[in-house]
């Protein structure tokens, strides 16, 4: 995005991932929102519903800014939150809910220290010509957080700027949002997550060598590393894993843990894709979790685990069928 700022340099400059719109900053100005937006939920939903209608509204283009990486693995690198989503996939699922650009605000010692005022009036009025923002409530910028809804409030006031307040999604009288969707991952409630979310829950990673045991058995699977997003909690989970680049989706039993059953401690991800041959070796694989399925055991025997990872199968078949079934219902 050109740049309409002669205070600033380049290296905060904000690229653009995904447009179908423009590529440079109109000067008749945007509609905009701005949040990390890590799983895209119904909480963001909300809030981009609102602002693709305002923006439909002004014949303006919508825009979301998102950051990268999150600004807490600059603030508190110890304790920030691993993503729910890469951020192609954040552009993608934003996309898809109406949003004509998605930027993504490069995060660096300099961006975080900002102002709240200078964040507003850099970013915001001299590059982007915001004629309206659009933000839920809680919304904060600016460095250490220091800037609120109420200042900027204030700002857009004194800068005759409009702002939309989003109020939240709340389910089972608990705001939705990225910490509470983490919180079910980690504990394996997959599916509870993805009612909260628009999308299913998703890692995306590389298939690596694995061991080769599981071709031995009759179960051969897709061993899945340098994984950046969070993972569930150890179990087994039907899931429909996508190649990068292909459109087909294969249902898949998902094992995640260590393979206690062979005196492994090593926890991996791996995916068995059901009704799939193929050499899958250094591809991108992406595996979107229906459903948990059970905890991860140790069997006594080869026969016992076979018995079991041939219900799993089954089971995930069934599942990721009637979920299927009910996405092609859909409108």
């Amino acid at each position: 995005m050109t740049s309409h700022s002669h205070a600033k340099s380049d290296h905060l400059q904000p690229w653009i991932v995904h447009s179908t719109c423009y590529r440079d900053a109109p000067v008749d100005g945007c509609c905009l929102t701005i949040g990390n937006f890590d799983g895209v939920h119904c909480g963001h939903a909300e809030i981009i519903r609102r602002l693709v209608t305002v923006a439909d509204g002004l014949g303006l283009p919508a825009v979301a800014m998102t950051f990268d990486p999150h600004p807490a693995s600059l603030v508190r690198p110890h304790a920030a939150p691993r993503p729910l989503t890469t951020i192609s996939r954040r552009a993608e699922l934003l996309m898809c809910l109406g949003v004509d650009v998605v930027l993504v605000q490069p995060v660096n010692q300099a961006f975080i220290s900002l102002s709240a005022d200078t964040f507003f009036a850099d970013i915001l009025c001299s590059r982007l010509h915001t004629r309206t923002i659009v933000e839920g409530s809680d919304f904060r910028f600016g460095a250490k957080r220091q800037g609120d809804i109420h200042l900027l409030e204030s700002l857009c006031q004194h800068s005759k700027m409009a702002l939309e307040i989003v109020p939240p999604v709340v389910v089972g009288d608990i705001p939705v949002s990225s910490s509470r969707i983490r919180e079910l991952i980690v504990a394996g409630k997959v599916d509870v997550a993805a009612s909260m979310s628009t999308s299913l829950c998703r890692l995306t990673g590389t298939v690596i060598e694995g061991t080769h045991r599981g071709r031995t058995i009759g179960f051969p699977t897709a061993n899945v590393g340098a994984i950046s997003t969070l993972i569930p909690k150890e179990g087994v989970y039907a899931a429909l894993v996508t190649l990068e680049g292909k459109k087909d989706r294969y249902p898949a039993a998902v094992h995640i843990g260590p393979n206690i059953s062979f005196g492994e401690n090593t926890s991996t991800v791996e995916a068995h894709l059901i009704d799939f041959s193929g050499d899958l070796y250094g591809s991108t694989v992406h595996v979107d979790f229906v459903e948990r399925l059970r905890d991860t055991r140790k069997f006594t025997s080869v026969d016992e685990l076979k018995y079991q990872l041939g219900n799993d199968v089954s089971l995930s078949r069934n599942i990721t069928a009637m979920l299927n079934a009910s996405l092609e219902r859909k409108p």
